[in-house]
């Protein structure tokens, strides 16, 4: 059922399920009172292990393919794209949080902090977004690597890792006393940029060809770079055991799923 759809509407329907997740994390803010997201912890290095994993099977495997394919440097198109949306993920931490100084606006800082943790999500969307794209762009130009279950296991990654991230960003807002309809509007448009990036870099991929590597290489470096920036130091807070348990199972799930299906 799934493959007869066309890999544009595949796309779609993959970016719009994270999209979901992302409201679905911001819905949250209606049953808490507080802006609590320890008891996600766990999830989150579940979330970061899918990451990890989706970024070598469904992004830096159809890289390098597509490269060997067609006789392109991997050093160039797979090593360089990776360190880049690795680099591209940390400087924007740094100008994110100089973009947004809210001090002579704000009274609290922990108001300040929250702010900056939604434009931040925000902007990490972007990449995650891209990643999915390419992901189902890649299915257009037949990588052997580059499969349905490798394209969606991706979005469903991206997207479990979405709800804590939706209530991330809602939570804490009600917390500084906005309105909770306001807080849960804000965090569920911190994810509306993932179908729209998604949607672009899958007509990229499919009219420029050649970027192919390039692109899933940049995206699985942002997406390593998340995870190991965002993800992975707020799931170790409750205990680094607890994580790295969760982190492991969600890299196996991936690796199950992608090599046995």
């Amino acid at each position: 059922m799934y493959e007869s759809i066309a890999p544009i509407w595949q796309c779609v329907i993959g970016a719009m399920f994270c999209f979901l997740c992302t409201s679905i994390g911001a819905s949250l803010v209606f049953f808490f009172k507080k802006g609590n997201t320890n008891k996600m912890n766990g999830v989150l290095a579940l979330a970061g292990g899918i990451m990890i994993a989706s970024s070598f099977f469904s992004l830096l495997m159809p890289a390098i393919e597509t490269c060997e394919e067609n006789n392109l440097p991997i050093y160039l198109f797979v090593a360089i794209g990776f360190l880049i949306g690795g680099i591209f993920i940390v400087l924007s931490d740094k100008i994110l949080d100089k973009f947004f100084n809210l001090e002579k606006f704000a009274k609290h800082r922990a108001f300040k902090r929250s702010i900056i943790f939604a434009g931040s999500i925000t902007f990490h969307n972007i990449p995650e977004g891209m990643a999915i794209g390419v992901a189902f762009g890649s299915l257009t130009l037949g990588a052997d690597s580059a499969t349905i279950t490798s394209a969606f296991m991706l979005a469903l990654g991206i997207g479990l890792q979405n709800i804590p991230e939706g209530a991330a960003v809602a939570l804490p807002l009600k917390a500084q006393g906005v309105k909770t309809s306001k807080s849960f509007f804000v965090g569920m448009l911190s994810g509306i940029v993932e179908p729209i990036f998604a949607v672009l870099a899958f007509l990229l991929c499919y009219y420029v060809g050649t970027i192919l590597p390039f692109l899933l290489s940049f995206a699985a470096g942002a997406m390593v770079a998340v995870a190991c920036c965002e993800l992975i130091p707020e799931a170790v807070k409750n205990g680094k055991n607890k994580a790295t348990i969760f982190l492991i199972i969600g890299f196996f799930i991936m690796a199950l799923l992608d090599t046995c299906l």
